[in-house]
């Protein structure tokens, strides 16, 4: 994801205190402009992965006794090694410690989370002239943010939905009963499809909400599944903000 994207998101995280309340009247009033780590002077981190110089079959480590100097240097020069035998191979998705190769951007138009019986088309949100993001206008569909990167591109892709609309059920209604391992797969329109798997599920307050975490630059394809949570039967308003967390596998 581009740091500007990232920075852009910053402003908008009353966004996702939209939700509608339990008695239905509608979207809830965004708050100003969060400051977070605007003021604090703190940027989106960005992830940089080095990755260290391991021995292969044609190049092991050796370890050299001491010897005493020769009279003479050895003129002869040493040869490259020769190359394996057998091509390398980029590795399979999910094998060993590497990350799938990121996708090009294409539109997503459907998203689908077996394991809470998700199965939803995709509509666009932006931002709203006050800077905060716009939500789905109806329980369903759930929607994806299209300053974000399209789900399966590097960065963090955004799917918001609402956990309930005028008394029902909302397209995450269960997001919260999502368990890391739960698999989220996202059709493109380029007919190709984005699998990732849920890392964890958490739970912040919206006075506490970690903007870097959910919204910083990332070296992978994310995902983040956004609702609201912390319901207050008092006020019938709620109070925090669910996120779900996942990783491109396929």
């Amino acid at each position: 994801m581009k740091t500007g994207a990232a920075v852009l998101l910053l402003t908008a995280v009353v966004t996702v205190t939209g939700c509608t309340s339990e008695s239905g009247t509608g979207p809830t009033q965004p708050g100003p402009p969060a400051t977070g780590l605007a003021t604090s002077g703190t940027a989106a981190p960005t992830t940089s992965v080095i990755t260290p110089t391991r021995p292969t079959a044609s190049t092991p480590y050796r370890s050299t006794p001491a010897r005493k100097p020769k009279p003479k240097p050895d003129p002869t020069p040493k040869l490259r090694p020769e190359p394996s035998a057998e091509p390398s191979r980029p590795s399979s998705p999910g094998q060993g410690r590497g990350k799938p190769v990121p996708l090009r951007r294409s539109t997503p138009t459907r998203v689908s989370i077996p394991a809470i019986g998700v199965d939803s088309s995709l509509m666009r949100l932006g931002l709203q002239s006050d800077g905060a993001l716009q939500v789905p206008p109806n329980g369903f569909p759930a929607g994806w943010f299209t300053g974000a990167p399209t789900p399966g591109e590097r960065g963090p892709a955004v799917i918001a939905g609402h956990v309930r609309w005028s008394g029902r059920a909302g397209v995450f209604a269960k997001l919260s009963r999502l368990k890391p391992g739960d698999k989220v797969t996202v059709t493109r329109q380029d007919r190709s499809t984005a699998v990732f798997r849920v890392s964890r599920v958490q739970q912040y307050a919206k006075t506490g909400f970690p903007s870097a975490a959910v919204y910083g630059d990332l070296d992978h394809a994310g995902l983040r599944l956004i609702t609201c949570g912390g319901f207050d039967p008092r006020s019938k308003e709620y109070e925090a903000n669910l996120v779900a967390f996942a990783e491109l596998i396929a």
